[in-house]
């Protein structure tokens, strides 16, 4: 986990999704080691970042993109659409 926190932003879960990720916080986090809610979601989208990095850049890590490289919010769902379509449509 990073011990720094010089850089922030949240991410957005259905609410569905942010039931699970709470109960899972409060049925095992303890017993995993997590301090907090942030602490989870760190770990597992660190674990997720190192797994698109050795699949997508020789496990090296990419140069870092600071606040403002990305647009703020959601997808419109439009946007969510499209990408869904040309996903399915290049496999």
């Amino acid at each position: 986990m990073s011990r720094k926190k010089p850089s922030s932003f949240a991410p957005y879960f259905t609410r569905d999704d942010a039931d699970q990720v709470r109960a899972a916080f409060l049925a095992a986090g303890h017993v995993e080691g997590y301090a907090s809610i942030s602490e989870l979601i760190e770990a597992a989208t660190l674990k997720e970042v190192r797994r698109l990095q050795r699949k997508h850049h020789n496990s090296k890590p990419w140069e870092g993109a600071g606040p403002g490289a990305l647009r703020p919010g959601q997808r419109t769902r439009t946007e969510q659409n499209t990408e869904r379509k040309n996903t399915q449509h290049n496999h």
